[in-house]
């Protein structure tokens, strides 16, 4: 594909994209939606957690021999943990600043 035509497809999906936003009304997502995707996000690494504390039991205790695994999942574990407490950070930080606002 040519700079040329990316060019035109970007133009024609941008066009199509103003022509969408100009005729319909778009509406702000439903805060049920939030909670329930941050829950499944919450649990997703209560999992993340759980699985790597079983693979590092089955190596310490000597039912597994994959040592590099259990180490790669508690790592996964670990760095999701890490950007949830990032995250629960900015939000707690963006809470602060709105608190902090005079009228």
């Amino acid at each position: 594909m040519s700079p040329i035509e990316t060019q035109r497809l970007m133009l024609s999906q941008m066009s199509d994209l103003q022509q969408l936003a100009a005729s319909e009304r778009i509406a702000p997502a439903h805060q049920d939606g939030i909670q329930q995707d941050f829950t499944q996000v919450v649990r997703a690494i209560n999992a993340q957690q759980n699985l790597a504390g079983q693979m590092m039991h089955a190596v310490d205790t000597g039912q597994s021999d994959d040592v590099v695994g259990a180490m790669i999942a508690s790592q996964k574990a670990g760095l999701s943990f890490s950007m949830l407490m990032e995250m629960r950070n900015k939000v707690m930080n963006g809470i602060d600043d709105i608190m902090r606002m005079s009228l």
